[in-house]
């Protein structure tokens, strides 16, 4: 059975074609992506209508690329599954918009995916090099965006809230800080590349929530404390000063959100670990989960580097998973609706 997948939450235009096989892992067959990165960088951030005009020129060219790549017509689609939320609301309406029309004109089912339960199950489209799927259950560090939460997993729909951000989340607290340091949109890549040549013991920084005894995570604090550390060195820092403060903003961080999942672990007595979102694709962040997962006798599972960021593979790839798992409800033909906020928990 094939799967197409819209996603449009944000400012990335996705569109992916996957496979189910019998008893299998979900296969992708193809997939296109169009990242709004460049008009957005001359505003410092994400502008809503012009993201939700840009995923109307978007979305059907990668629709038509990713149909040509895979080999497929649109007549052998099984199931049309878009992002039914968290994220834009005009943005989202552009793709279960064209979704949901898609699927009327071809007497087909629609399904509205939650975007984090995309993030959630996108190390399942890893391959074996890559170091393969996962298996149920395990703890999920969902860092994507808005969001920094830890959910235990049963399995598909089967999520259970540990803790998340009572405030900014990671990848904000890597964006505002990059943003107060001058670097830039988008921040975070920035700030973790300029960290490579930094010290990230130079500057004493708060690692908030980290003894905090709960699952709960909090970043405004680390921002402010950047803030302060930025202005007294100045208004024309050196490149290395700034490149240790970029380090030793990267380093809290992460040793937040290590800390927070290799606990979950030891709570649970979990012994796998699933990382996703834009966040997990850092360098640092990588290396000390896996070391400490070790010394745990954990497993990490992280999605395709190419899939950490908001993709169209995830979408139908959780709309795979549901159908597999008896959990895809179509829904009224023509029909339809967008949840800007959506716990996962609730789904």
């Amino acid at each position: 059975m094939k799967v197409l997948g819209f996603e449009s939450s944000c400012d990335e235009t996705g569109v992916a074609l996957v496979e189910t096989r019998p008893g299998g892992v979900p296969r992708l067959l193809a997939e296109a992506l169009y990242s709004q990165v460049d008009m957005h960088a001359a505003y410092g951030g994400v502008v809503p209508e012009l993201a939700s005009r840009d995923h109307i020129r978007r979305v059907l060219p990668l629709a038509r690329q990713v149909m040509a790549q895979a080999g497929f017509g649109l007549a052998e689609v099984d199931l049309i599954a878009y992002t039914r939320g968290p994220g834009l609301a005009g943005a989202l309406l552009v793709g279960a918009g064209v979704a949901v029309a898609l699927a009327a004109a071809l007497g087909k089912p629609a399904l509205g995916i939650h975007h984090l339960e995309g993030h959630l199950l996108s190390p399942f489209l890893a391959t074996a090099e890559e170091g393969g799927a996962p298996e149920f259950p395990f703890i999920a560090l969902l860092v994507s965006g808005g969001h920094t939460q830890l959910m235990q997993v049963e399995g598909v729909g089967r999520y259970t809230l540990l803790g998340e951000t009572i405030d900014d989340a990671a990848g904000e607290a890597f964006d505002k800080s990059a943003k107060l340091m001058g670097l830039g949109y988008p921040g975070g890549p920035a700030l973790s590349r300029l960290a490579e040549g930094g010290n990230p013991a130079a500057f004493a920084l708060p690692r908030p929530l980290l003894h905090s005894g709960d699952l709960d995570f909090s970043f405004a604090g680390l921002k402010t404390a950047v803030m302060t550390q930025h202005r007294k060195l100045g208004p024309a820092p050196g490149p290395q000063p700034l490149a240790d403060l970029a380090a030793s903003t990267q380093a809290a961080i992460v040793d937040v959100l290590v800390a927070k999942a290799l606990k979950a672990l030891k709570t649970t007595g979990a012994r796998r670990l699933v990382v996703a979102g834009g966040v997990g694709a850092n360098r640092r962040l990588r290396e000390q989960l896996n070391a400490g997962a070790a010394r745990l006798r954990a497993r990490v599972h992280y999605p395709p580097l190419a899939l950490c960021t908001d993709n169209g593979a995830m979408i139908a790839l959780a709309a795979a998973l549901r159908l597999q798992h008896g959990l895809a409800e179509g829904q009224t033909e023509g029909a339809f609706d967008v949840r800007p906020r959506w716990p996962l928990d609730a789904i």
